[in-house]
C-alpha cells in the first residue's frame, strides 16, 4: 500500500481517501481517527502515570504537603502530559521520531538482562515450561476452544480477529504508523520502512512477552507454595482481579538492583512516551489538515495552520488526560487498545482494501461501508461482555439490566470479534452500495490509486537485499520458522 500512500502525494490517511473516494469518506474517517489517537495517547499517559505511580519519587513530597498519597496519579497524568508536550513543541514529529529510535535500544539494554536474570531464577527453559500451564509454551495449540486458551480465544477469533483484521488494519492504514514512511526521504525508502521495522518486531516477544509468561510463571508457583515466602512474586490485584498492566514494573522491582531498574523503569517511560507523541502528532496532523483546512477555515496562510496545529496539539494532551481516566477502568490496557483499533482501524481496513483492489468502488460505497463497519462495532460491543464484567465501558452497555446476548471468555475476545464484524459489516456494505451506486472517479483520476491503474515499481538499480520483495520474503519465511517452532 505504501506507495499508493507516497506516490499521491497525501498529507494523511483521511487526505489519501479524499482523492480515492470523497470528502465526506475523508470527513467520517478524519473524526474517528482523531477520537481514536486522542483515546491511544490517554492509554499511553495512564500507563505512564502509572508507573511514576510505582516509582513513589513523589511520596516524601506529597507527606511534607499534607497532600494525600492518592493524588499522586493525578499529579503524575497531568506531569506526563507536560514532558510530552514540551516536546513535540521544541521537535514535532521529528521529536516523537528520534524518541521511538531511542526507546528501541532502552527497552532492549532494559528488559534483555531481565529475561536472563528471571530465566535464570525459574530454572531456563525448561524449568518456564514446568510451572507453566502446556497452552502457554504454545502459539497455535489449544485454540480449538476458547476455554483451552490462555487468551480466552479460539483459532478463528485469533486468525480472523487478530491475525488478518486488526494486524493488517494496523499496519496498513493506521496513520500513526503510515507518517513514518510518509517522512521517509524516497519511495524506496517508504517501502522499506515497515519492512525493515518487521525484523526487531520478530524479536520483541522474547523481551517482552517472556518477561509476562516468566511473571505468570512466579505467580503460578508463588499460589502453590503459599503467601509465607515474602520473596515470592506477587502481582498486584486491581477490582478483585490481577492487574496486568502492573506486570513489568513489578517483575522490574522484583529482580533488578537500583542501578538496574533505573535502566528498565526509563525504558518503559520512553516507551509509553513516544506512544503519546506519535499519537498526538498524528492527531495534530490530522486535524489541521483534514477537518479545520478542509471544512471550517480553508486557504488561510501557512503560519495559521501552524498555530492551529500547536493549539491541537494542547487540545489533543487535554483530552488525552480525559482517557486516561477510561484506560484507568481496564486491569489489562491491550483489552482496550485493541478494542479501540476494532472501532476505527477494523471497517477501514475494508474499504481501503475494496479502494485499492477494485475500482468499482466508490464514494457512497466507501462511506456507508464506514459509517455501519463502526455502528457494527458499536452494536456487538454494547449487546456482550467479557466473562466476570458488569455492563459499562467494557461492554453490554445496550442492555442495562439485562442479561448480554453473549458472554466471552475474555476481554481479549471480545475486541477481535469486535473487530472481525466491523470489518466484514464494512466489506459487504461497501460492495453492495458500490454496485448500486454510479461512479464519480474516472480511470485517470484513479491512476496512482489504484492497483490495476498504477504502474508498477522496478528497482532495478537498488542493491538485491534492499528491494522490498526480497525483504518480504525473508520476512515471511522467518515468521514460517517461528511459527513452527512455538507452535
Amino acid at each position: 500500500m505504501m506507495p499508493f500512500y507516497y506516490g499521491s502525494k497525501a498529507r494523511s490517511v483521511p487526505e489519501f481517501l479524499r482523492l480515492r473516494f470523497d470528502e465526506k469518506t475523508r470527513a467520517w474517517n478524519a473524526c474517528t481517527f482523531a477520537f481514536m489517537t486522542v483515546l491511544s495517547s490517554g492509554i499511553s499517559m495512564y500507563a505512564m502515570a502509572r508507573l511514576i505511580q510505582t516509582l513513589h519519587v513523589f511520596d516524601s513530597l506529597f507527606i511534607h504537603l499534607g497532600w494525600p498519597l492518592q493524588w499522586i496519579f493525578h499529579f503524575s497524568i497531568i506531569l506526563s502530559a507536560l514532558i510530552v508536550l514540551c516536546y513535540i513543541f521544541l521537535g514535532g514529529l521529528t521529536s516523537a521520531i528520534y524518541n521511538e529510535v531511542l526507546q528501541f535500544f532502552l527497552i532492549v539494554a532494559g528488559f534483555l538482562p531481565l529475561v536472563w536474570v528471571g530465566l535464570k531464577n525459574v530454572g531456563g527453559w525448561n524449568g518456564l515450561k514446568a510451572s507453566l500451564p502446556q497452552a502457554y509454551m504454545h502459539s497455535w495449540q489449544g485454540l480449538s476452544s476458547a476455554h483451552t486458551n490462555p487468551l480466552g480465544v479460539d483459532w478463528f477469533t485469533l486468525v480472523a480477529g487478530l491475525g488478518f483484521v486488526l494486524s493488517f488494519g494496523y499496519w496498513c492504514t493506521d496513520f500513526l504508523v503510515v507518517q513514518r514512511a510518509m517522512a521517509a526521504n524516497s519511495m524506496g525508502a517508504a517501502r522499506r520502512t515497515p519492512l525493515i521495522a518487521a525484523f526487531p518486531k520478530m524479536l520483541f516477544p522474547f523481551i517482552i512477552i517472556l518477561p509476562g509468561m516468566i511473571a505468570a510463571g512466579l505467580s503460578f508457583h508463588a499460589a502453590h507454595a503459599g503467601a509465607a515466602d515474602p520473596s515470592a512474586y506477587h502481582l498486584p490485584m486491581k477490582n478483585g482481579a490481577y492487574d496486568y498492566n502492573m506486570t513489568l514494573p513489578t517483575l522490574l522491582g522484583h529482580y533488578f538492583p537500583t542501578g538496574m531498574l533505573g535502566i528498565g523503569l526509563t525504558a518503559l517511560m520512553a516507551s509509553f512516551m513516544s506512544g503519546m507523541a506519535g499519537n498526538v502528532t498524528a492527531f495534530n496532523s490530522v486535524w489541521t489538515y483534514d477537518i479545520y483546512e478542509a471544512y471550517i477555515r480553508p486557504g488561510q496562510s501557512e503560519h495559521h495552520y501552524l498555530n492551529v496545529g500547536r493549539a491541537a496539539t494542547i487540545f489533543g494532551i487535554l483530552a488525552s488526560i480525559g482517557a486516561a481516566y477510561v484506560a484507568n477502568q481496564f486491569n489489562n490496557i491491550m483489552d482496550l487498545l485493541q478494542l479501540v483499533f476494532g472501532f476505527v482501524n477494523a471497517p477501514l481496513f475494508a474499504t481501503f482494501a475494496l479502494g485499492m483492489f477494485w475500482r468499482r468502488s466508490t464514494g457512497h460505497g466507501a462511506f456507508t461501508g464506514l459509517l455501519c463497519g463502526t455502528l457494527a462495532a458499536a452494536v456487538h460491543h454494547g449487546v456482550t461482555l467479557p466473562f466476570g464484567e458488569h455492563p459499562g465501558v467494557k461492554g453490554g452497555w445496550l442492555l442495562m439490566g439485562h442479561a448480554p446476548l453473549h458472554v466471552y471468555d475474555s476481554g481479549m475476545a471480545q475486541s477481535f470479534v469486535t473487530a472481525a464484524w466491523a470489518f466484514g459489516v464494512s466489506f459487504i456494505v461497501t460492495l453492495f452500495v458500490s454496485l448500486a451506486t454510479t461512479r464519480t472517479k474516472t480511470d485517470d483520476e484513479l491512476r496512482g490509486l489504484v492497483y490495476s491503474l498504477t504502474p508498477k515499481i522496478k528497482e532495478h538499480e537498488t542493491h538485491f537485499l534492499a528491494r522490498p520483495a526480497v525483504l518480504g520474503v525473508i520476512i515471511l519465511s522467518l515468521t514460517l520458522v517461528l511459527s513452527i517452532i512455538f507452535w
